[in-house]
């Protein structure tokens, strides 16, 4: 499997957005996922990577 190119960015804007949900990214194999409710199945989405 490649590696993801990640984009760092400082300053995100969206408009139009239904609403967002916080999640746990968890290990699956030699990946990670991230949940989230089947009603967005087939939607695009981002995910935005937290600094902590």
């Amino acid at each position: 499997m490649s590696k993801v190119k990640i984009e760092k960015k400082t300053k995100l804007i969206l408009t139009e957005i239904e609403g967002f949900v916080k999640r746990k990214v968890v290990p699956v194999g030699n990946s990670a996922k991230v949940n989230c409710p089947k009603e967005y199945l087939g939607r695009d989405v981002y995910l935005v990577i937290l600094n902590k």
